[in-house]
């Protein structure tokens, strides 16, 4: 047995979590945000992701913009730089086949895609040489040709071993079987400061907003086998491990009224690994209430060689590796993290943010639209459903497609004179939005579109791989 500490009352558990999430929120700053961008490597060969080209183009890019090492494999190789000055990181997530480009927290969306722009031309004219690419997609169109192995540290290990052990439990809606999701999928992600006055009530309109969101950022599709989907990481991240407790993932089913009925959310949420020894322990996913419960439980870790079972006992610090992946993340940061967008086009990619941006500033503006515009859930037909239901390329009868255009212009409306109102001339990231609403269109109609056009795969990914 591994000792981590003594049993942990439920108070202690619930102060904990106070102090994690909801403290943060209280501390008086200014109204900063941080942009996460992850994008598909394409090997234009048809052949899967060079991994050698991959570890030069690391060794290229920490030269060219002086970033530090923050990561290495146990084969030695780089998977993450870092840059002090900025905080932004340029890193690999999941696998050598997906590179994110974190932008550290900053004012002005224009200086964060400044440098965007600046690490993404170095990445292309690099990636060129060896005919690779980064694009602007949700799925990598050659996940079936990429090689799907994990990154060989601990972070990465222990996750593929937790979502491939699915075979192990049930779900109500069954699993997928694709547990190497992480590998092929790319999000595109912002966190904003929050305060904590509007915490709650940020939380709950944004969730409103969800099938809105799906209608404009759609942007994953796997044709050949999930071909009636838009927005294909919805359903990878709820039909898997990281589904196997829904609340850890989606949207908040129920309206939030209070602050506690937020702290008891998160207390409901699963735990499904922990650090002992330097070593991630991961075990079957237990809400946070009910793991400090156990006296001990049985969980697995990487020895080097193989997996092993182990014994530990809960403590608090556990709380550390609670990880959950709410379309409205609230953070240890302060901030809330909105994940529910799919990478974009790369001449697109601030869209996503400067959407959040703008309409973080106009909440009660857009509280007063959405509560007009009821007919958008009838029939019981609630946020998370419609959601799915926009994901699934479905518009139901019950919604006029001119009324829908029309909401669609309103909060693009809303959400550029949120831009207007931070005073950084933001504005026009919104643009390529306006079409998408007008045309009620999005980057995955446009792909399938294309694909059913016989324009080759290549020439859509060289498409999507533009950036301005």
């Amino acid at each position: 047995m591994i000792k981590g500490g003594k049993h942990v009352d439920e108070t202690v558990v619930f102060k904990a979590l106070y102090d994690r999430y909801i403290t943060p929120t209280k501390a008086k700053r200014d109204r900063y945000l941080g942009i996460e961008i992850e994008m598909p490597i394409v090997n234009y060969n048809g052949t899967p992701v060079d991994f050698s080209v991959v570890h030069k183009l690391t060794e290229a890019f920490a030269a060219r913009f002086h970033m530090h090492p923050d990561g290495t494999d146990d084969e030695g190789h780089i998977y993450s730089l870092k840059d002090n000055r900025t905080g932004d990181i340029f890193s690999y997530d999941c696998s050598y086949n997906n590179l994110e480009l974190s932008l550290g927290k900053g004012k002005d969306i224009n200086q964060l895609y400044k440098r965007f722009k600046l690490y993404c031309f170095f990445i292309q004219n690099f990636l060129a040489l060896y005919r690779h690419t980064l694009t602007g997609m949700g799925i990598n169109p050659n996940r079936k040709i990429n090689r799907h192995v994990p990154i060989l540290n601990e972070r990465y290990r222990m996750l593929f071993h937790h979502l491939t052990s699915y075979e192990n439990y049930t779900h109500p809606e069954g699993f997928h079987s694709y547990p190497d999701f992480g590998m092929f999928c790319s999000a595109s992600q912002v966190q904003i400061d929050v305060e904590h006055s509007k915490l709650v009530d940020t939380i709950n309109l944004f969730s409103m907003l969800e099938p809105v969101k799906a209608l404009l950022f759609s942007n994953s599709v796997m044709p050949e086998e999930e071909g009636g989907l838009l927005c294909v990481r919805d359903m990878l991240w709820e039909n898997s491990m990281q589904g196997y407790n829904p609340k850890n993932i989606g949207m908040f089913e129920e309206t939030l009224k209070t602050e506690s009925d937020l702290l008891h959310y998160i207390a409901g949420t699963s735990i499904y690994c922990t650090m002992r020894n330097g070593r991630y322990v991961n075990f079957k996913p237990v809400p946070v209430l009910q793991y400090f419960k156990n006296p001990s439980l049985t969980g697995e870790f990487w020895n080097g060689t193989e997996y092993e079972a182990v014994t530990i006992e809960p403590d608090l610090s556990d709380l550390e590796h609670l990880r959950t992946f709410k379309f409205e993340d609230l953070t240890y940061r302060g901030t809330i993290e909105f994940r529910s967008c799919c990478c974009q086009p790369l001449s697109e990619s601030m869209t996503v943010a400067a959407f959040h941006a703008g309409l973080f500033e106009m909440t009660s503006e857009l509280n007063h639209l959405l509560s007009r515009s009821r007919w958008l859930f009838q029939k019981d037909i609630t946020p998370s459903r419609l959601r799915k239901t926009f994901c699934s390329c479905i518009i139901p009868p019950h919604i006029s497609r001119l009324e829908l255009k029309e909401l669609l212009l309103r909060i693009l409306h809303l959400a550029k004179e949120g831009l207007k109102r931070r005073g950084y001339r933001e504005e026009w990231f919104l643009e390529p939005l306006y079409e998408r609403a007008k045309q009620l269109t999005n980057p995955a109609k446009q792909y399938i579109c294309g694909l059913h056009n016989d324009i080759p795969v290549n020439e859509l990914v060289r498409r999507y791989a533009v950036i301005d």
